[in-house]
């Protein structure tokens, strides 16, 4: 999760793709270069230790201006954790 919010960060659209999850990957990602992330706060986690082949992770991302709140679920493939998809808990 780290990671892929460096990567936002970065605007590292390559590393952002190779990370997600071939199921639900999008064939393109086009990142705001106006975007300025600012911090990371991971709230919560679930799962995703090297015993197990999912995890979650509830974080709040800010950038200028507001805060994306996401819990993002993530599998291994091939032995790395991937990205599959995220919602927003109410």
């Amino acid at each position: 999760m780290r990671s892929r919010y460096a990567a936002f960060v970065r605007r590292d659209g390559a590393y952002l793709l190779r990370t997600w999850h071939p199921r639900t990957r999008p064939a393109r990602l086009d990142l705001d270069p106006a975007m300025r992330w600012t911090g990371l706060e991971i709230l919560a986690t679930e799962e995703g230790s090297a015993f197990h082949s999912t995890g979650t992770v509830t974080f709040r991302a800010s950038y200028r201006g507001g805060s994306l709140y996401e819990r993002s679920r993530f599998e291994r493939v091939d032995g790395a954790w991937v990205y599959v998809d995220g919602d927003f808990p109410g």
